[in-house]
């Protein structure tokens, strides 16, 4: 058994910038699936929306949040988060993050525009500011003596006191696989935080790094945490369409720098669909952009930029410039080709304004967490946002509140299970899981679809849970198991909500109720 008095699951913005808060005071351990510097924080290009400018306000930054949220989200939690804001930037810059410079602003760093944004209050580093970020951070983890560093590690599951003989002590630690060594090692921890991302793996396209397998919603699930809003599934609307490039992200401020969206003979069609054109929420366009493939049987619509300046481009997006010229497209004289892909999971495990969930002992931050501040759709660059001001709120209360360490816990028992025979089992499954939610759960739904997709999940459950009792635990059977049970919540809540709103756009249900409510699922006792 190896004790902390912290364990992080996860390394991202959310998790680092919280061990980076705690590890002056308390021994921290941060556990990861492959190295530190893999994360979807790491992939963000955009930058992190705070109000830095005189001109811009507080009331402005949470009207406009309100206003892509499709009336679901928690005024107290976006108050919280962009008044927390401008200090979180601070945070960062004192600990070194290169922010894009630009002496005739007011703030002296460029301030950029994207969707839904009524001001210039991105600030960035360039086209990649989540790997700016991140190579900061990742230097000084590494660096800080009181933080132990776990790579290629992934969870099993939490260490839940009731399951073990103990219903009043809360989370007492964790499950952790060394992938390497193929050994599963107990983690005790006073405080254990999830901060371990999205779920973009569940569907079959999508911007996220591979690790995002909603390994943080399932653990919490099994816990006893509930769930929150779980159908509001942001598809970023312009995802590079190449057979070389995985994944690969054109950023919002693109179109917040003036690109154009068009069909292939060179005709707009966003001012078709809402009057803010190319700037209208994330969820807008990438519908607008789903009804122009079916309509006309496209592939791919095309992002043109070319009618602004090199110089320009070369300056506020070299990433996006270079990688698309590897792949033979020259934005500064052709438009890029792009499609919808998943990005964002708004919903996630329920927590209040100080990171803690039902479990006592238990954070969850970043992603995985469902805060209040999106709503039925996230306000672009809001994300690394909530995860710094949550971080900041995380560390708070674990410093305030000491808990006991458990002085012994079981060690992972293999002793009933065997290698497995059939691998080939895991990676069919994986790849009809995330199939059918990309043809049944994806931007527009039906009940019927929806309903065909949990009859299939069901199958796979019992499949995998069979698996999972009889075979050594392996990194992709824990993923596929996490995948599994996040596809079953979203299904479950997308069913719940009979209405459309946000992200969540239902053929059945066309209509938005006048009373927004949240999706919550609560785990059976």
């Amino acid at each position: 058994m190896t004790a902390f008095d912290v364990l992080i699951l996860g390394s991202g913005l959310a998790g680092q910038s919280l061990a980076l808060r705690l590890a002056d005071k308390l021994k921290v351990a941060l556990v990861t699936k492959r190295s530190l510097e893999d994360s979807a924080s790491a992939w963000a290009q955009g930058g992190i929306a705070s109000v830095l400018d005189p001109s811009d306000s507080t009331e402005a930054h949470v009207a406009d949040t309100h206003t892509a949220g499709a009336g679901l989200c928690s005024d107290k939690a976006t108050r919280f988060v962009v008044e927390n804001g401008p200090r979180a930037i601070r945070w960062l810059i004192d600990h070194g993050v290169p922010f894009t410079p630009d002496a005739s602003s007011a703030v002296g760093y460029h301030l950029t525009r994207e969707g839904g944004h009524s001001a210039r209050r991105i600030i960035h580093a360039a086209d990649a500011t989540g790997a700016a970020v991140q190579a900061t951070l990742t230097e000084q983890v590494r660096a800080h003596p009181n933080i132990a560093v776990y790579e290629q590690h992934i969870a099993v599951d939490l260490i839940i006191g009731r399951k073990i003989g103990h219903p009043d002590e809360g989370c007492l630690g964790a499950y952790v696989l060394d992938i390497a060594n193929d050994e599963v090692r107990t983690f005790a921890a006073r405080h254990t935080v999830l901060a371990t991302g999205g779920a973009g793996k569940v569907y079959l396209y999508t911007t996220n790094p591979d690790t995002a397998t909603g390994d943080g919603v399932a653990m919490a699930w099994r816990a006893g945490c509930r769930v929150s809003n779980m159908e509001f599934i942001q598809f970023h609307p312009t995802c590079l369409y190449h057979p070389q490039a995985k994944s690969f992200l054109i950023s919002e401020a693109v179109r917040g720098e003036g690109g154009l969206l068009r069909r292939p003979d060179g005709s707009r069609f966003m001012p078709e669909h809402d009057p803010r054109e190319e700037l209208a929420p994330r969820d807008i366009v990438a519908r607008a952009i789903d009804f122009e493939m079916k309509k006309h049987g496209l592939d791919c619509v095309f992002l043109d930029i070319s009618h602004k300046p090199a110089e320009l481009l070369q300056s506020h997006f070299p990433n996006i410039l270079a990688r698309c010229l590897e792949l033979g497209i020259d934005i500064t004289r052709q438009p890029i080709p792009v499609v919808p892909a998943v990005h964002f999971s708004c919903g996630g495990i329920v927590t209040d304004l100080r990171a803690r969930t039902d479990v006592a002992g238990l954070h969850a931050i970043g992603e995985t967490a469902c805060t209040g501040l999106h709503g039925a759709n996230r306000l672009a660059s809001n994300s690394l946002l909530e995860c710094l001001v949550f971080g900041e709120a995380a560390a708070a209360d674990i410093l305030a509140n000491p808990r006991e360490l458990a002085s012994k816990l079981p060690q992972w028992d293999e002793s009933r299970v065997t290698d497995a025979d059939e691998s080939i089992v895991i990676s069919h499954n994986w790849d009809e899981l995330r199939r059918f939610m990309w043809d049944y759960v994806g931007i527009v739904r039906t009940n019927k679809r929806l309903q065909r997709a949990q009859h299939r999940i069901r199958l796979l459950a019992r499949e995998i849970d069979e698996f999972y009792s009889n075979f050594r635990v392996s990194n992709d059977l824990i993923e596929l198991r996490n995948l599994v049970v996040t596809a079953d919540l979203i299904v479950r809540s997308a069913l719940q909500r009979k209405e459309s709103r946000g992200l969540h756009f239902s053929r059945d249900y066309p209509q938005t109720l006048p009373k927004a409510r949240d999706t919550v699922l609560r785990p059976r006792a």
